[in-house]
């Protein structure tokens, strides 16, 4: 068991405000993993101090671009080498399968990268050619940093939610509390190690697991600049609110309930194989999960019946076993949530077609869910209208190719979706048409060099690459004349 009885505040292990430990229970068979300590908004304030203190005074925001670039390069070679650790720390916080968190790793490493690549190619500060060559000035355009970033992430996904956020607040000079969720305390303390081991400066960063009335003191925060959060719309809506009374910049990655647009020509038996992973991810707790599935009323049972025999194949249990594919939920309240949606689902009446709200035989102890899949559902049920996050597919029937791209977008979300189809330029108008912001063309993975992020109540800005890096600095325009002879 771990413990752990202090924070990691401006880049130092430091003795909390408040000494009780709060017990880390395994979503499996709750058991104690670990105790750790919690912040609250006295450790808040020495962690946003420190940022304050590091971004105005410390050497952090004045570091070239290539100083920075090397730091952050050693951070993830640093958790590169520690991979398989993280993941089987986060699969027992967590409950996310090991082949999830082991196949996430990677794809953190690309991330990193790709906000590394940005930067390196950066145009940080550039000298206008002007649009009158005859102007008697030039003007310099200067990317500098924001200030103290509150970066806050939810549970799912804490490596690749913090790398998103932290890699590219830091590369272009910005000084970051991180603000993580209770349930990561263990995952999130090895996190703050590595970062102190790369080598920033003082005051640079904290690392606070804490509840959410801590979250919202951290938002308020006269000290901060910036806030990026990654979570739900509801919280979204709220952390907006605040940062828009007092002009905060902000950058929210929300929630989604993306559709996978099947085409008639598609092969069934590849888009049930791409959707094990695409749709059922991470035990479903993912906001980019293609939990709409629309089909074609010519081949809508064989899509089911393909569906079915493909979600009762899983094996549900134990996150550490190898052969386990969906875990349990994250907490019993979020198990309890997804059970309800089913019983929403049947009472909206949906086909049942496997699954339902029972706890699957033999893991009543955990949080488990039985996966669940709905077929005959009309666009307009709640099931298909809300994020369930947990292992429930809806198949929606459609008429048409307009009739698949209108119920795609009907939806208050915008996050994620995918096409399926033996003619590529087929899918790539229907992707066209869809109003999200990512989509994935018969399984590809969602790449890390373009920018992503949501339309309409998935969020505001983008993360990723260049956008991503674009993020997390201010402009600054510089006017100098130019010196004519006599």
């Amino acid at each position: 068991m771990i413990t752990n009885d202090r924070l990691f505040i401006g880049g130092e292990w430091a003795t909390p405000s408040d000494p009780t430990r709060l017990d880390i229970v395994s979503p499996h068979d709750q058991s104690v993993l670990g105790r750790v300590v919690q912040a609250l908004p006295a450790d808040i304030d020495r962690a946003v101090a420190a940022a304050r203190a590091a971004f105005d005074e410390g050497p952090w925001p004045r570091t070239s671009p290539e100083e920075r670039i090397a730091v952050l390069r050693r951070l993830n070679a640093l958790r590169e080498a520690r991979a398989d650790e993280i993941a089987e720390l986060i699969s027992a916080e967590n409950g996310s399968a090991l082949w999830f968190t082991r196949a996430g790793q990677p794809g953190v490493g690309r991330l990193a990268v790709s906000y590394l690549k940005a930067a390196e190619e950066f145009g940080w500060e550039e000298t206008l050619t002007p649009s009158d060559p005859s102007a008697p000035f030039r003007s310099i355009v200067r990317r500098e940093p924001i200030g103290v970033v509150a970066a806050i992430i939810p549970w799912n996904s804490p490596f690749s939610a913090s790398m998103a956020k932290i890699v590219p607040a830091l590369l272009a000079g910005n000084t970051v509390v991180l603000k993580v969720s209770p349930e990561n305390s263990l995952s999130m303390s090895l996190l703050a190690d590595l970062l102190a081991e790369a080598g920033l400066p003082s005051g640079v960063i904290s690392v606070l697991p804490a509840d959410r009335e801590t979250s919202e003191y951290l938002v308020k925060h006269p000290g901060v600049d910036k806030i990026a959060f990654t979570g739900s719309t509801a919280a979204g809506r709220r952390i907006a609110s605040l940062a828009g009374e007092r002009l905060k910049r902000v950058s929210l990655e929300l929630g989604g309930k993306s559709a996978a647009v099947i085409l008639p020509d598609a092969v069934i038996e590849e888009v049930i194989a791409g959707l094990k992973f695409g749709s059922l991810l991470n035990n479903g707790e993912a906001c980019i999960a293609q939990t709409r599935i629309l089909a074609p009323r010519d081949r809508y049972d064989e899509v089911v019946t393909g569906l079915k025999e493909m979600m009762e194949s899983l094996v549900v249990g134990d996150p550490a076993d190898e052969k386990t594919f969906i875990g349990p939920m994250v907490r019993p309240n979020q198990q309890q949530r997804v059970r309800d949606y089913i019983e929403v689902g049947i009472a909206e009446g949906a086909r049942l077609v496997t699954g339902g709200p029972q706890v699957p035989e033999g893991l009543e102890k955990g949080n488990y869910v039985t996966p669940t899949l709905f077929a005959d559902v009309d666009s307009t049920m709640r099931i298909a209208q809300e994020e369930i996050f947990g292992p429930v597919l809806v198949v929606i029937p459609y008429a048409d190719e307009d009739d698949a791209v209108r119920i795609a977008n009907d939806s208050e979300y915008g996050l994620s979706g995918g096409v399926w189809s033996a003619d590529e330029d087929r899918a790539l108008a229907v992707a066209r048409r869809m109003r999200t912001g990512t989509v994935t063309v018969n399984g590809a993975p969602i790449g890390f060099d373009g920018p992503f992020g949501g339309y309409k109540a998935s969020g505001i800005g983008r993360e990723y690459g260049a956008a991503g890096l674009a993020q997390y600095v201010e402009l600054k325009t510089v006017t100098k004349g130019e010196r004519r002879g006599s």
